[in-house]
């Protein structure tokens, strides 16, 4: 387990550094990953978004990288071009700092899947 969480961090320290040398800033945590993700499947590019719109498009984040794990399944858009989606697979329960692991590694395969990114060896 020790062994799989020291993986996680350092392919996680890599897509840090590998975001912050795309775009000249490294993000602060894993909120802004997502905050990042979500404006990407928005796909409008950089603009001004309000407090709650920063919010959905970190729930839109957490839904597309869940997805992978089949957790959602993305409905449509809505007549704005807001993505929507469907949880159709439980969440198992954890605390807060396995939720934090379990999406960490869905942003990785999220990189990877959509990018071809994957950490260096």
């Amino acid at each position: 387990m020790l062994s799989r969480d020291l993986s996680l961090e350092k392919n996680w320290h890599a897509l840090m550094l590998e975001i912050e040398r795309l775009l000249g800033e490294k993000p602060k945590d894993l909120n802004g990953v997502l905050f990042l993700i979500g404006v990407q499947e928005l796909g409008r590019g950089h603009q001004r978004f309000t407090k709650e719109q920063k919010q959905d498009l970190m729930h839109i984040a957490i839904c597309k990288v869940l997805s992978y794990a089949g957790h959602y399944v993305l409905e449509g858009l809505d007549a704005d071009g807001w993505p929507h989606w469907k949880l159709v697979k439980k969440l198992p329960r954890f605390d807060l700092l396995e939720q934090e692991k379990l999406l960490k590694m869905q942003v990785l395969e999220y990189f990877d899947r959509e990018f071809g990114w994957s950490p260096p060896h």
